[in-house]
């Protein structure tokens, strides 16, 4: 009886450890790259992340990768887990950087920044990062049928810089710190703010701008 008792644990836990998917090994790369879908299905990116692990360390050369990273990189986009998302797209940069792929890559990559804006307490660096991505961006992919796109985020973001400068140059005014308010003053492009462009948002500029 004690031996039957022992043997069907055994086999429980055989079971039970079959279906995890960490000691899971030696597939093949349709399987591995299935698995990352279901997981994206299910909104599990992390374990979407770990199978995708998997699928590069058993396949260096599957021509599965290179739609595997996109995939997750979108998702991730989506979830706004935007440093994931950055982390996938300089792998897929790396790995497949051919002129073609490279162009939708950066493109991602700018749409994954400029979305991280839409909240609040956003680096200022990263913004001013952000809109020369955009300006090279232009620059080396003038005929990309992504330019229009990039053009009106540019456009965008640097209206949320300037918006971003005249804020803070209005808060050291009234501290009487004047040398600071000149200071963002003089960082402030005035390029869109004549007469009749543009009508000054009345709630906080990260969400006029990039919602």
């Amino acid at each position: 009886m004690r031996r039957l008792l022992i043997l069907t644990a055994a086999i429980l836990f055989i079971g039970c450890a079959s279906k995890d998917p960490v000691l899971e090994y030696n597939k093949s790369a349709e399987y591995w790259y299935n698995e990352i879908i279901k997981a994206v299905i299910m909104n599990d990116l992390d374990k979407a992340g770990s199978l995708y692990t998997s699928l590069a360390s058993e396949h260096v050369a599957s021509p599965f990768l290179s739609e595997a990273l996109l995939i997750l990189t979108q998702a991730n986009i989506d979830e706004e887990r935007y440093i994931e998302a950055d982390k996938y797209l300089d792998e897929y940069i790396k790995k497949f950087g051919s002129s073609l792929r490279n162009e939708y890559a950066r493109y991602l990559k700018i749409t994954a920044y400029y979305s991280s804006f839409s909240r609040p307490n956003r680096n200022q660096q990263l913004m001013l990062i952000t809109i020369e991505d955009m300006k090279r961006f232009i620059k080396t992919y003038p005929d990309s049928p992504y330019v229009p796109m990039v053009q009106t985020m540019l456009v965008n973001m640097e209206l949320g810089l300037n918006l971003m400068n005249e804020s803070a140059a209005s808060l050291y005014k009234k501290l009487n710190k004047d040398g600071a308010a000149e200071f963002y003053l003089e960082n402030s492009d005035k390029t869109y703010e004549k007469e009749g462009e543009i009508i000054n948002p009345t709630t906080p500029w990260y969400r006029k701008w990039f919602e």
